[in-house]
């Protein structure tokens, strides 16, 4: 295959047009951001609030996340989330929608986020960089609205009516932008041939999340865990016994990064480097506090534990 037909080349003709904004940027902007809106699935306040509602367990993650698309089934949503067990998501979906209306799911996340954020921040909750912060983020995530496409679930959330404090227009539009790169990322997992498993297992071997946690949180089976490893093994995309990532499995998730900024990019356009620049910034000790009170303990997770 030619450097000009090769579906992984970002720069020849045939693959992404050129971003309009650097994609290492996008990606640190949302990074730095990304606790603001991460903490919601670990905190206690979103587990207690959906079990009011009788929705327990990973339950309430599933149909917490889902809600914005409406009652759906399992099919749509194993296939939005794209790494998790079917076996996972069948559990929980439908039968969550018996229990609570997909609008009572949202306002108890969302409830949640209140509650959450403001015991992690403090008196910073109400103060002018998050106010700032938000005013960004929002513009960022009504821009990445004039492109749906292939979106399903960015779509389904930006669709969402806009709560009124600052805290949580941050916390909502940080949700959206995260949809956003979400579903760009699985178009280009798609586009690289990999299936969620082979997904979690590639990330696994590249060190950056422990096995244990991608694989009960999406629930996998130690067998079905070993299996791909030994698929992947063979097409010389990992190496050794633990395993790691061959000099062709680390070229391959770099690809898949560099795609996914890309992707990413129509969101943040409109803020331009220094906009971006700017809510990296504001939201740097924001997401420190966050993290320094707790808020994104991962054992803590309901949908961690089997």
């Amino acid at each position: 295959m030619t450097a000009a037909t090769d579906p992984h080349d970002l720069t020849e003709p045939g693959g992404l047009r050129p971003a309009a904004i650097d994609p290492a940027l996008v990606r640190h902007t949302w990074r730095v951001a990304e606790p603001l809106h991460g903490m919601i699935y670990f905190v206690p306040e979103a587990h207690e609030r959906y079990a009011a509602l009788g929705v327990t367990g990973r339950a309430g993650y599933f149909a917490s996340r889902a809600a914005a698309l409406g009652p759906v089934g399992a099919e749509p949503v194993t296939a939005a989330f794209f790494n998790f067990n079917p076996r996972l998501v069948t559990a929980a979906l439908p039968a969550a929608w018996a229990k609570a209306s997909p609008s009572a799911l949202l306002a108890a996340r969302l409830d949640a986020a209140d509650a959450a954020l403001t015991r992690g921040l403090g008196d910073a909750v109400h103060g002018p960089e998050v106010a700032e912060a938000a005013a960004l983020a929002r513009r960022a995530a009504e821009s990445a609205a004039a492109h749906p496409q292939g979106r399903p679930l960015f779509a389904a959330h930006a669709a969402l009516p806009w709560p009124e404090p600052p805290h949580l227009i941050l916390w909502q539009a940080q949700t959206v932008l995260r949809e956003f790169r979400g579903d760009g990322h699985v178009a280009a997992l798609l586009l690289a041939g990999l299936t969620g498993l082979e997904a979690l297992v590639l990330h696994a071997a590249s060190g950056e999340v422990p096995e244990r946690f991608l694989r009960a949180s999406r629930g996998w089976s130690e067998e079905q865990w070993a299996g791909t490893v030994e698929d992947l093994r063979h097409r010389g995309l990992i190496d050794g016994d633990s395993p790691v990532l061959s000099e062709a499995g680390r070229a391959q998730r770099a690809w898949i990064e560099a795609a996914t900024d890309r992707l990413a990019t129509p969101a943040y356009t409109i803020l331009g480097a220094e906009g971006c620049t700017r809510l990296a910034e504001l939201t740097r000790p924001l997401s420190r506090t966050i993290v320094a009170a707790g808020l994104l303990k991962v054992d803590s997770a309901v949908s961690y534990k089997s």
